[in-house]
C-alpha cells in the first residue's frame, strides 16, 4: 500500500521530533530546519503533503511556498504558525496553501487536517489519471497545429472550456477536425469525467431525431421500446452533446432545442413531466448556417442561442504549415501499426502534398498517408508512392479545374447558376444528388433552382 510522504519544515528540534514520532507510524516523513533545506528535499524527492512553518530561519516560511509554488508538483502545504498572525496567513492561503495550524498544535486538529489535504491531493490526482485516459481513448494529443488559424482555434477552445455551459458553434468543412475540437473542449472543461454524447443530426432518420434526443414514454409510437428510452439528452446529464451537422434539424426539432437551450428542460415525446438535465451544447456544421436562414431552412433565433461562442476552424489547403506536420505524424503513426521504417518525405513529395488540394482535408490526408505506409516500403515517401492521389475523382488542382478569378471580374450569380445547372444534368435531374455534388443540402438546392428560375 503507498505510504504518503511529508516534509516537516520546523526549527524547532523537540517539535520536529515530536512530530515525525506521531506521524512516522502512517507515513514516511522527512525534517527539515529551514527553508533552504526544505526546498532542497523538495526539488529531489517526491513530496506529498508539507507541514511548513511561518517563523524560520533564513527565508521565511511564506517565501519557502511561493518558491515551492514555482518548482510545481502536486503537493500540499498546511502552513504553521505560533501566533495568530492574520496577515502571513491570509497571504499563504492566496499563494495556495491548502489550510494552516496555530501553535500549540493539537494533534487530533493536525490529524483531521493532514486526513483531508490527503484525501484532497488523492482526489486531483484521480481526476488527472482521469483526464490522461481521455486524452489517450481520444488522441488529444495528437492534435497538430503549427498553423496560426489552429493555434488559435485551440486558444478559444480553451478559453471557452473553462465556461460551465457556454454553448459552442464549431465551423469548419467536412474532415477539419470539428469532432476533435468539440472533444477538446469537453476535455479542457470542469465536465471531462461525465458523458460525451456525439449525435449526427444528418444521419439520424428524420421521424425519429426527437425521440433519438429527448427519448420518449412507453407506448408513444408503434415499434417503440415497450418501456420507452432515455433519449441522448438525458444520456449526457453532467457532460456534453456535440450536435454534428445542425443544418440538416428539421424546423419541429429546432423549436424544442430552441426550447431547451432558454429552460435546460424538455419533454420526451409522449411525456407529460418536464425533465431537467445540465449539459453543455457544442454544435457543428460544415454549412453556412447563416445562407439557412436566409433560405427559411434555419431558425434566426435559434442560430443566436448556439453562435454565444464560435471557431472557425480552416480547410487544410488554406493552413500550409499544417500539412508536412501532419503528414509526419500521420507517418509515425503508422509506421507503428504496420511495423514499417519510413523516416522522412523527399523534397519531391513534399512538393506534391503541398500543392494538392486537400478537399478531404485532415480525413483524406490521414487516408493518402495510411495507404503509402501499408502498400509501400522503404525509408522516405517519394512521389511515386503518392500517383494515386492523381486520380482522386474530382480532386481539383491548382493547375487544373480550380477557379482562378479573372482579372476583370466574374458574376457570382451566374457561375452558381451554371454549377447548380451541371449538377442537375450529372444527377439527371435529380435534387438531392445534385446538391450532394455541390456540398449543399437539398432545401438549399430547392431555393437556389427557384432563386435562378432553373427549370428541371
Amino acid at each position: 500500500m503507498y505510504r504518503y510522504k511529508i516534509l516537516i519544515v520546523d526549527d524547532d528540534k523537540l517539535l520536529q521530533a515530536s512530530l515525525d514520532d506521531i506521524l512516522s507510524e502512517s507515513y514516511d516523513t522527512l525534517i527539515a530546519g529551514s527553508g533552504e533545506e526544505a526546498l532542497r528535499l523538495f526539488k529531489s524527492r517526491p513530496i506529498d503533503l508539507v507541514l511548513l512553518d511561518i517563523r524560520l530561519p533564513g527565508i521565511n516560511g511564506i517565501e519557502t511556498l511561493r518558491r515551492m509554488k514555482e518548482i510545481g508538483g502536486e503537493a500540499v502545504v498546511i502552513m504553521m504558525t505560533a501566533y495568530e498572525d492574520v496577515k502571513s496567513v491570509i497571504s499563504s492561503m492566496k499563494m495556495g496553501a491548502f489550510d494552516y495550524l496555530v501553535k500549540p498544535l493539537d494533534i487530533e486538529e493536525l490529524e483531521v487536517i493532514i486526513d483531508k489535504a490527503l484525501e484532497n491531493l488523492k482526489l486531483k490526482r484521480e481526476v488527472e489519471e482521469l483526464r490522461r485516459q481521455f486524452v489517450k481513448e481520444y488522441n488529444l494529443d495528437d492534435i497538430v497545429a503549427q498553423s496560426n488559424a489552429m493555434k488559435l482555434a485551440l486558444r478559444l477552445a480553451d478559453t471557452i472550456a473553462r465556461s460551465h455551459d457556454t454553448t459552442v458553434l464549431i465551423e469548419g468543412e467536412t474532415g477539419t477536425g470539428k469532432e476533435v475540437i468539440a472533444r477538446f473542449i469537453h476535455h479542457r472543461s470542469d465536465r471531462f469525467d461525465k458523458p460525451f454524447v456525439n449525435i449526427n443530426c444528418g444521419a439520424i432518420s428524420k421521424e425519429l431525431v426527437e425521440s433519438e434526443l429527448f427519448g420518449y414514454e412507453k407506448g408513444s409510437f408503434t415499434g417503440g421500446l415497450q418501456e420507452g428510452k432515455r433519449g441522448k439528452f438525458e444520456a449526457a446529464d453532467g457532460g456534453t452533446i456535440l450536435l454534428d451537422e445542425i443544418s440538416e434539424l428539421l424546423p419541429a426539432t429546432q423549436v424544442k432545442l430552441l426550447t431547451f437551450l432558454e429552460e435546460k428542460a424538455f419533454y420526451p415525446v409522449g411525456g407529460s413531466a418536464k425533465k431537467h438535465v445540465d449539459v453543455r451544447i457544442i454544435a457543428a456544421t460544415n454549412k453556412s448556417l447563416e445562407d439557412g436562414i436566409r433560405e427559411n431552412t434555419f431558425r434566426e433565433d435559434l442560430y443566436y442561442r448556439l453562435n454565444v461562442a464560435r471557431i472557425t476552424i480552416p480547410p487544410l489547403r488554406d493552413r500550409q504549415a499544417d500539412i508536412l506536420p501532419l503528414a509526419l505524424f500521420f507517418m509515425n503513426k503508422f509506421n507503428e501499426k504496420f511495423r514499417k521504417q519510413f523516416r522522412g518525405i523527399s523534397e519531391d513529395a513534399r512538393k506534391l502534398l503541398l500543392d494538392h488540394p486537400w478537399t478531404g482535408n485532415v480525413r483524406e490526408m490521414r487516408n493518402v498517408i495510411e495507404r503509402v505506409i501499408l502498400m509501400e516500403d522503404g525509408h522516405e515517401i517519394e512521389p511515386g508512392h503518392l500517383e494515386f492521389m492523381k486520380k482522386t475523382p474530382g480532386a481539383l488542382s491548382p493547375s487544373g479545374n480550380k477557379i482562378r478569378l479573372p482579372s476583370t471580374g466574374l458574376n457570382l450569380d451566374e457561375l452558381t447558376m451554371d454549377l447548380i445547372i451541371q449538377a442537375l444534368e450529372r444527377s439527371g435531374g435529380h435534387r438531392g444528388r445534385a446538391a450532394k455534388l455541390l456540398g449543399i443540402s437539398r432545401p438549399t438546392m430547392i431555393y437556389r433552382i427557384e432563386k435562378y428560375g432553373i427549370k428541371v
